[in-house]
């Protein structure tokens, strides 16, 4: 199976950010280096905002972080898919994961709905190299080697991307997110990341793999430790937090889904101070 070739980094933001931001900044961002942008917050199935961001732009590649299993029918998931794929070639990726399905889970346990809907995308022809499986858990994290190209781990630490590669071995592609702050002011940085890791922290499946990777009950309680926060949540000088994002990659991450924490007005300028130290910059975007 050949990996997704994305680069070393791309910008995580949600997908109604991606709609709105203006074409001159979505080309800024390629033209920096960043090899892919990221669309999460559950998109609905049609996709129909993937064409013109891919049309604005030359390489960039998009992936979606993630399409909700229980919000996202299979079929006109795939047939979007089929639709972006023709139009621009190996430049989409399709994340799917079960999302938060706290509510849904007494009709269907989460891992027998993560199967099923990857049945439904082998039967409509979606290449299991062009997707990715939200995954956090060693039973998902396998899941995503054995049926997808690899995992898009979601808050998560340089630890966690080290254990997902020695249990995954070398061909999986992992892409682990990481959430970034700039400003060396720890308290604002402490602040910004409390606010963003909020919901999650009432999230069973994340609560669970904070766990596995050792933070206490007094970590993971609102509104949550300044360890748990500052493992989560990169900031510092521009040095400090593209040394971060390094880590995962020395872990073993193929590709580290960067997100700003800013608003979208200021993202570019945000991204454009980071390309230089992680070795991205082409120029003055």
């Amino acid at each position: 199976m050949t990996k997704p070739a994305f680069g070393p980094y791309g910008v995580f933001g949600h997908y109604t950010m991606w709609q709105q931001l203006p074409a001159a900044s979505l080309r800024a961002i390629e033209e920096l280096g960043y090899g892919a942008i990221w669309a999460g917050g559950s998109p609905p199935a049609e996709l129909p905002w993937v064409e013109p961001i891919l049309e604005a732009t030359r390489e960039l590649k998009l992936a979606t972080g993630i399409v909700n299993i229980w919000t996202a029918d299979a079929a006109a998931v795939a047939e979007s898919y089929h639709r972006i794929e023709r139009a621009y070639p190996g430049r989409f990726l399709l994340g799917i994961g079960v999302g938060h399905p706290e509510s849904q889970t007494e009709y269907q346990k989460p891992y027998d709905a993560l199967q099923a809907y990857l049945d439904k995308l082998d039967e409509h022809g979606v290449p299991q190299d062009r997707r990715v499986v939200a995954a956090l858990g060693p039973r998902v994290l396998k899941l995503s080697a054995r049926r997808a190209a690899g995992p898009h781990p979601y808050l998560t630490t340089p630890e966690h991307t080290a254990s997902a590669r020695e249990l995954l071995g070398p061909d999986a592609f992992i892409a682990p997110e990481h959430k970034v702050v700039l400003t060396t002011d720890a308290e604002r940085a402490r602040a910004v990341g409390r606010k963003a890791l909020d919901m999650y922290l009432g999230l069973q499946n994340y609560l669970n793999n904070w766990k596995r990777l050792g933070f206490t009950d007094e970590d993971i309680a609102r509104p949550g430790s300044d360890r748990l926060v500052d493992a989560v949540v990169a900031y510092g000088t521009v040095d400090a937090i593209a040394k971060r994002l390094g880590e995962h990659r020395d872990a073993g991450a193929d590709h580290v889904p960067v997100q700003v924490l800013t608003s979208p007005d200021k993202l570019v300028d945000a991204l454009r101070e980071l390309a230089g130290p992680l070795g991205l910059s082409k120029g003055s975007a």
